[in-house]
């Protein structure tokens, strides 16, 4: 046992830079320290640090050491933050970024779990962009599609099917297609695809690539939902967001038998191992969530990826 701490003890050294400093740290005198460091040398038969009055160096064995007893280190943080995190209740400022678009569906997906727990806050921000997680401390970013390199851990959480969707006013003008390549490369609304939008017939696996330059564009999901039922053109559409409108008959899917990519889900948080309850149980709440929609997808198991 008293290996591993000075391993530790070691690790902290390197990382604080100073024996006084590690030493502040710990609680302990550097006096203490230093004879730690010395024992641990002579256990191991070999220099780990050049000291000299103004700094501390690792030697090439050292250097190595240390990254193992970082490890070492690391492992038994996240030990123990999985203690603390299991015995939290949700609790403090939930602090979530999601897109404009799922503002009708936090409520839903959250609002019973907020009222059992009286003690927790909900912050939201809701952005169609990129947030910084960091600068403005959020704690739970739902996003959606591909996503931006970055330091951040993604979990998928599902995936939606995408609809291309007209209003009956437009399907009046310029009729129902049957086959994708007649939707007007003009007419389509949203964000631009490059070289274009591919569709793939649900049974015999057939696909086109569709031209789709957009005669009004936004990445604003609402806005699109706006303009397509107003009968200014052709949008692909979320089941989240498409299936009542379809229902009640404001639009219509085009050539149901032709399929385009789904849009997967993913809760993004800054990188920890270990997420505080609050964290967590919105997470699983949010999957559920999903996967009760119309056509969505569960989530793989263990989907799980640092960005970068």
């Amino acid at each position: 046992m008293d290996s591993f701490k000075r391993m530790a003890l070691f690790a902290q050294v390197v990382q604080h830079g100073s024996m006084s400093a590690a030493a502040r740290a710990l609680g302990m005198s550097t006096s203490a320290v230093s004879q730690q460091l010395r024992a641990l040398e002579q256990e191991a038969g070999v220099a780990l640090l050049h000291r000299s009055t103004r700094r501390l160096a690792l030697t090439d064995v050292g250097s190595r050491y240390y990254a193992a007893c970082a490890r070492l280190l690391d492992a038994a943080g996240e030990a123990a933050a999985e203690l603390s995190a299991a015995r939290q209740a949700p609790s403090g400022e939930l602090r979530l970024s999601a897109p404009l678009g799922m503002a009708a569906h936090i409520g839903p997906a959250l609002g019973a779990w907020l009222q059992g727990n009286p003690q927790l806050r909900l912050h939201l921000f809701f952005d169609d962009g990129w947030t910084d997680l960091l600068q403005a401390r959020i704690d739970l970013a739902l996003r959606f599609g591909q996503l931006p390199d970055s330091d951040w851990m993604a979990q998928r959480l599902g995936s939606l099917q995408r609809w291309p969707c007209a209003s009956p006013q437009w399907l009046q003008v310029h009729g129902m297609p049957t086959d994708p390549l007649q939707v007007p490369a003009a007419d389509w609304l949203g964000v631009p695809q490059v070289p274009g939008l591919v569709w793939q017939h649900r049974d015999s696996g057939e696909e086109r690539l569709v031209p789709a330059h957009p005669r009004i564009a936004s990445q604003n999901q609402p806005a699109v939902l706006q303009l397509c039922q107003a009968g200014l053109g052709v949008a692909v559409l979320t089941s989240l967001d498409a299936a009542p409108l379809l229902a009640d008959g404001h639009l219509q899917r085009l050539l149901p038998d032709w399929e385009v990519p789904a849009l997967p889900a993913w809760a993004v948080t800054p990188h920890r191992q270990t997420q505080p309850a609050k964290v967590r149980q919105a997470i699983a709440l949010l999957q559920d969530y999903l996967a009760r929609m119309p056509a969505a997808g569960p989530a793989p198991a263990q989907d799980r990826k640092r960005q970068r």
